[in-house]
């Protein structure tokens, strides 16, 4: 029986601050939001597995699993990229891919003075469906003789990174290391035999998350101004929901800054 009159509609809750939001994180040098209206849609818990649109759910997991990596790599400058790979016995459960990284990580901070190390890495699944690697960034050099000592089980590749101007910093070349890893992230939960694997998508170093300041406004331009003016900067990359003509959620921004 329903908890409503048949005469009558649940109300939804007002917002008193109806109007543009934009979640800042000047470390990162970027930010994001949307405009809340002043009646509020319902944001009920959906239990994993369970939503009416599996497909959209997993692509928008996928997204904010991608902007988080995004602005953890860019804020701590994790711009040296590395792959793990097993040697005999071959590594095929994804939980003890998980713990023999934990264990890298560890032992690869107590090599270099035991202070805490911002850090992410993404398994993936081998192209055989059975093995997996580990790809993960750092933001110092670290030689390839400590990294090898501390992960033990295999063999290491440095990659370098390419395709960026000449005078690019530590921020553009997080920024490329972060798209890198994310590829990965991304197949985790598009790809149906890595997401029935219940795979541990990615891992950061923890004490490192970006800190966010919330401005609110009442249009795009006014949040993306404040924002300018935290950063003593213009934004060097712009996005904004009226040019997906397929968008069917609140108007939303985006913007990036080159700082």
């Amino acid at each position: 029986m329903s908890a409503f009159p048949s005469s009558a509609a649940p109300t939804l809750p007002l917002a008193v601050d109806a109007g543009w939001r934009l979640s800042l994180y000047p470390d990162a040098g970027e930010g994001g939001g949307c405009f809340v209206p002043s009646q509020r849609p319902d944001r009920s818990y959906v239990a994993p597995g369970s939503a009416v649109d599996p497909e959209r759910a997993a692509q928008e997991a996928a997204r904010r699993a991608r902007a988080k990596l995004r602005r953890y790599c860019a804020a701590n400058r994790l711009n040296r990229l590395g792959t793990l790979t097993y040697g005999e016995p071959r590594c095929t459960d994804p939980r003890l891919v998980r713990a023999h990284a934990g264990l890298f990580f560890r032992q690869l901070r107590d090599s270099l003075g035991g202070d805490p190390l911002p850090y992410a890495w993404v398994p993936e699944l081998h192209k055989d469906g059975v093995h997996f690697h580990v790809h993960f960034a750092v933001g110092r050099y670290i030689s390839r003789s400590l990294i090898s000592e501390a992960w033990g089980r295999g063999f290491v590749h440095i990659k370098l990174l390419g395709d960026l101007p000449v005078g690019s910093g530590s921020l553009s070349e997080a920024r490329l290391a972060a798209r890198y890893l994310s590829k990965y992230v991304t197949k985790t939960f598009t790809d149906p035999n890595t997401r029935a694997l219940g795979m541990h998508r990615y891992d950061l170093g923890q004490g490192f998350q970006p800190k966010v300041r919330r401005l609110h406004g009442d249009s795009p331009g006014s949040v993306i101004e404040q924002a300018s003016e935290v950063l003593g900067a213009k934004p060097a990359v712009r996005w904004n929901s009226d040019q997906v003509e397929s968008w069917d959620g609140p108007p939303a921004i985006w913007a990036q800054w080159d700082i």
